[in-house]
């Protein structure tokens, strides 16, 4: 099984695109997860790390399902990828899971890939949470996009990230989840 991704909706703050409207990544499921589906979930963990941080660097992240849910209202074409974090108590929370479920929705409906994370606390300690304790910030939804500064630089993981998506829809995991990698 192969997977071609093309992704012509990357724009820069210029709305000039990022990558070339005919770049490809061409893969086969086994240069990608191996012969275990593990291991391709570890790829796009430390994938979701390292675009993560760039985006944070670049102004390209936003935090928060109210923030989020904002952004997709407003300006849905330059969202590239909607990550849903929740730990095992967040489950229980149906407010939020029902935040989860429109989110979703509407990212398919806009085609936008949506991974879901296990692990709120590594992700705050990857975005370095500097609030207050008593005031945390929601990390429940990060969306990444093109937008406000994004460079070239985050075409390499972003572009294995949508190859795991891609991937994990032919194996009818339409939402795959992943955890990033423990320091």
């Amino acid at each position: 099984m192969s997977c071609t991704v093309q992704h012509s909706r990357v724009f820069n703050a210029n709305d000039r695109p990022l990558v070339a409207p005919d770049y490809q990544v061409a893969m086969t499921l086994e240069d990608f997860v191996g012969n275990d589906v593990g291991t391709g979930q570890k790829l796009a963990g430390q994938a979701l790390e390292e675009l993560l941080l760039e985006a944070q660097k670049q102004g390209a992240a936003t935090l928060g399902v109210y923030e989020a849910a904002k952004l997709l209202n407003v300006d849905p074409d330059s969202v590239l990828l909607c990550v849903l974090a929740a730990d095992e108590e967040d489950e229980a929370d149906l407010a939020l899971q029902i935040h989860f479920t429109l989110i979703q929705a509407f990212c398919c409906e806009n085609e936008i890939a949506v991974l879901r994370l296990g692990g709120v606390q590594r992700l705050a300690e990857l975005l370095g949470d500097t609030n207050a304790p008593d005031e945390p910030r929601d990390l429940h939804c990060v969306l990444l996009s093109g937008g406000r500064g994004a460079t070239h630089l985050l075409q390499p993981p972003l572009h294995r990230l949508t190859a795991f998506c891609a991937e994990s829809r032919g194996r009818d995991q339409w939402v795959p989840f992943i955890s990033l990698p423990q320091r």
